[in-house]
C-alpha cells in the first residue's frame, strides 16, 4: 500500500502551489509554479481516486458482519481490490521521481555515420520517421538546419518539436541507429550496413538557462547552398559561439538574420542545459545505469534491417516484423511506448527493492 503520509506530502504541496498562484505571482516564479502544477495535477488526480476507492473498500468491508448485506458485499470487495490494485500500481507509476526536463520540448539532431551516401539517406528516412510521429502526436516540428548531401540524403539535420512531453517521449531515441539494406548505388544487390546517430536535447527555458552576452560571440556570414538570390546578397546565417565552453552553433535556413540568431540561441540554450544536467547526474552518488540506455549518443540502440523487414531494440531486446510502419513514423509509437514502459517498470522496482 502506498503509504498515506507519501499522499498526504503530495496534496499538500499541490494545495500550497495553488494557492502561491493565485495569489499574483510573476515572472520567473510564476512560470516554475505553473510548471510544477501541470505535474502535479494528473498526480492528485489520481491519488483522490485512490483514496476514494480505499474509502469504499473499507465501506464494503463494515457491510460483511451483515448476513444480509454479506454475499453483495464480497461481491463489491473483490471488484474495489482489483480496482484498488490497479490504480495503486498506476499511481506509483506517477509517483517515481521524473526527469526534470521531462515536460519539455525537445531538440533532436540527426548526423550520418559510417556508410557514405546510404548512411546520409538513412539520416534522412530517420528526419521524415520522426517528423510523421510528431504529427501523429500532436506535436508541432520545425527543422532548425539540414545540410543536404547528394542522391538526396542529409548530411545533419536538427529539429525543432514543441509540445508537452516530448522529451519524455523522446529522449530514448539517443543513440546509434543502425541500418541493413542494400544501398541504391549498389550494383550487386549487397547487403550493406550503415549508420546514423540521434541526439535529443530537452529544450531549454530562459528560467533554466542563464547566458551572459559578454560570454558570446556572434558572426553573420553569407548562406551556402539552395535558397533563393538572398543566399548570395545577404549576410543572413548567424553563427553563436559561447567562448566559456566553445560551443558553437550556427543557423542558415531563414532568410532573417533576426529569425537564424533566435534559432541558434534556441540550440545554443539547449547544449548548455543538457551540459548542466549531465554534470549534475554524473554528481550523484550511485547513479543508476537504465536498460534502456544513458541517452549517450556513441551506445548503438536500434537496428533496421530492411531484407528481413524488422526492427530491433537492442536496450529492451524488442523485435517488430513492421519496419515498413515503423520507418515511416506510423508505428514508431510501439518502440516509444515499450521504452517508456521497460524504464518506469526499472525504476518501480528498484524503489520497491529500496524499501
Amino acid at each position: 500500500m502506498i503509504p498515506t503520509a507519501t499522499l498526504e506530502r503530495l496534496l499538500d504541496r499541490f494545495n500550497a502551489v495553488e494557492a502561491e498562484l493565485s495569489s499574483g505571482t510573476l515572472g520567473n516564479a510564476f512560470v516554475k509554479l505553473s510548471k510544477e502544477h501541470a505535474e502535479l495535477a494528473p498526480v492528485v488526480e489520481a491519488a483522490r481516486a485512490y483514496r476514494e476507492t480505499e474509502k469504499q473498500l473499507a465501506d464494503t468491508e463494515a457491510l460483511l458482519a451483515d448476513p444480509e448485506m454479506r454475499a453483495m458485499a464480497e461481491e463489491e470487495r473483490a471488484e474495489l481490490k482489483e480496482r484498488l490494485a490497479t490504480q495503486e500500481h498506476d499511481l506509483k507509476i506517477k509517483l517515481l521521481p521524473k526527469d526534470a526536463a521531462d515536460a519539455s520540448s525537445a531538440i533532436v539532431e540527426i548526423r550520418a555515420g559510417t556508410g557514405g551516401d546510404e548512411a546520409a539517406l538513412f539520416a534522412a528516412d530517420l528526419l521524415e520517421m520522426y517528423q510523421r510521429y510528431c504529427q501523429l502526436q500532436g506535436w508541432k516540428t520545425e527543422v532548425m538546419d539540414r545540410t543536404d548531401s547528394d542522391l538526396g540524403g542529409i548530411k545533419d539535420a536538427v529539429l525543432d518539436v514543441s509540445g508537452a512531453g516530448v522529451y519524455a517521449k523522446l529522449k530514448f531515441e539517443s543513440g546509434v541507429h543502425r541500418v541493413q539494406r542494400v544501398p541504391v548505388t549498389e550494383a550487386s544487390g549487397r547487403i550493406h550496413t550503415s549508420a546514423a546517430t540521434v541526439a535529443v536535447l530537452p529544450e531549454a527555458e530562459d528560467v533554466d538557462v542563464q547566458i551572459n552576452e559578454k560570454d558570446l560571440r556572434i558572426d553573420v556570414f553569407r548562406a551556402q547552398g539552395a535558397g533563393g538570390q538572398h543566399v548570395n546578397k545577404t549576410e543572413s546565417a548567424v553563427r553563436i559561439t559561447h567562448l566559456p565552453t566553445g560551443i558553437a552553433v550556427a543557423q542558415q535556413t531563414e532568410k532573417s538574420q533576426h529569425k537564424n540568431k533566435a534559432q541558434a540561441m534556441k540550440l545554443l540554450k539547449a547544449k548548455l542545459f543538457e551540459i548542466e544536467r549531465e554534470r549534475v547526474d554524473s554528481a550523484r552518488a550511485g547513479a543508476r545505469k537504465s536498460m534502456v540506455g544513458s541517452g549517450d549518443r556513441s551506445e548503438r540502440i536500434r537496428t533496421y534491417n530492411f531484407p528481413q523487414g524488422r526492427v530491433t531494440d537492442h536496450r529492451i531486446n524488442l523485435t517488430l516484423y513492421k519496419l515498413d510502419r515503423i520507418i515511416t513514423g506510423d508505428d514508431l509509437g510501439e518502440i516509444v511506448d515499450a521504452l517508456v514502459t521497460a524504464d518506469q517498470a526499472e525504476r518501480l522496482a528498484e524503489l520497491e527493492q529500496g524499501n
